[in-house]
């Protein structure tokens, strides 16, 4: 973690526009809460952060000359994008970095960076002198359409995911296609889970036009990046507006969670996304097993995440896992609130029994 007021940038933007902004432009989101704005280009975003406080941002290292570039003025604090720094410990530092920064209650946090310096941010901003303004500027597909946006922050404790965290919402959501240029194909197709969720819990055309428009996608071109981006980030904050703190409704967004956040705990460099991803197959297998879901639509769903390249087995026995679900966020007693599919595009919640897992054997 480093702190760095004002370093110049050795970032070189593009000459011209590149293909993935050329046809893109400002779109606003319906949300209860803060604007939530997709379809900016990189010189927009400054016209969105406040200046009517101080600015401190927290800043992924992987974005960190990106953001030098377009925001020379605004201190920043450097973290490291990994699961092993969303713990308690990285909080404390980063609570006191604020204090030697002279950071009071009218300071504003900016989180610029993927899912883990969106949670960081959230959750420092959360609980900072009791709590203090926010934004986000999501650097990742994933955090574009799902870690960003809905008002959960949280850290790890423990190994377990998400474990310590609030429902706190942000200001604003900031999103730029431009920056996901920069993105290694594994963590691009990582993020690509959580849209392929999205279309499978409420939106089966947005799944069809995935599949029309894979080849599109993986080379990141407009207009078909940001329209997957537009609808599968609204289909979340419709779901938020409902269910803000996920009472009911709002269970459903952990489609593939339950399986994958045990596998993320349980194997080593594997990303969230593809987690999930092997969470979303055993979901669709589950469903079918139970009459819901057609042999054929699995094949569909299984053969979508593959095209990304992701994984759709585990290589961990899921009797092995049981210890980790048994600690799940979504379970009441030995009751777990599991999310299946009877279609595609429509998610339901069944009440399994932990402690028979025939409900995950592939």
């Amino acid at each position: 973690m480093t702190t760095n007021p004002s370093s110049p940038s050795s970032f070189s933007p593009p000459s011209s526009p590149s293909p993935s902004s050329s046809l893109s432009s400002p779109s606003p989101l319906s949300s209860l809460f803060g604007p939530v704005i997709t379809g900016l280009t990189p010189e927009q975003l400054p016209e969105y952060i406040p200046n009517d406080a101080p600015v401190i941002a927290i800043v992924d290292e992987q974005v960190q000359e990106w953001f030098s570039h377009y925001f020379p003025a605004i201190p920043f604090i450097t973290i490291q994008a990994a699961e092993t720094a969303k713990t308690l410990e990285t909080v404390e530092k980063l609570t006191l970095a604020l204090l030697s920064e002279e950071a009071d209650r009218t300071f504003f946090l900016l989180g610029v960076g993927g899912g883990i310096v969106c949670d960081i941010t959230g959750f420092l901003a959360s609980t900072y002198m009791r709590g203090i303004r926010f934004g986000f500027i999501p650097t990742t597909l994933l955090a574009q359409v799902d870690a960003a946006l809905g008002g959960k922050n949280g850290v790890n404790v423990g190994g377990y995911k998400n474990i310590t965290g609030t429902f706190t919402q942000p200001e604003f959501v900031l999103c730029t296609t431009d920056v996901l240029a920069t993105l290694p194909e594994r963590v691009f197709n990582a993020g690509m889970s959580e849209v392929i969720k999205a279309a499978l819990i409420a939106d089966a055309s947005l799944f069809e036009f995935i599949e029309r428009h894979t080849p599109e996608i993986v080379n990141r071109k407009e207009p078909a990046l940001g329209e997957i981006i537009r609808r599968a980030a609204q289909i979340k904050l419709d779901i938020v507006a409902r269910d803000e703190k996920e009472k009911g409704e709002r269970r459903k967004l952990n489609l593939g969670h339950t399986l994958g956040h045990a596998i993320e705990r349980s194997v080593k460099n594997i990303m969230h996304g593809e987690a999930v991803s092997i969470g979303l197959a055993y979901a669709a297998r589950f469903s079918h097993r139970q009459g819901w879901l057609t042999e054929a639509d699995v094949f569909r769903i299984t053969a979508l995440l593959e095209r990304f390249r992701l994984p759709v087995d585990s290589i961990i026995p899921v009797e092995d896992l049981q210890e980790t679900m048994m600690k799940d966020k979504k379970k009441s007693g030995v009751l777990l609130h599991y999310i299946a599919l009877t279609a595609i595009g429509k998610a339901v919640e069944v009440d399994v029994n932990l402690p028979d897992l025939n409900f995950l054997h592939p």
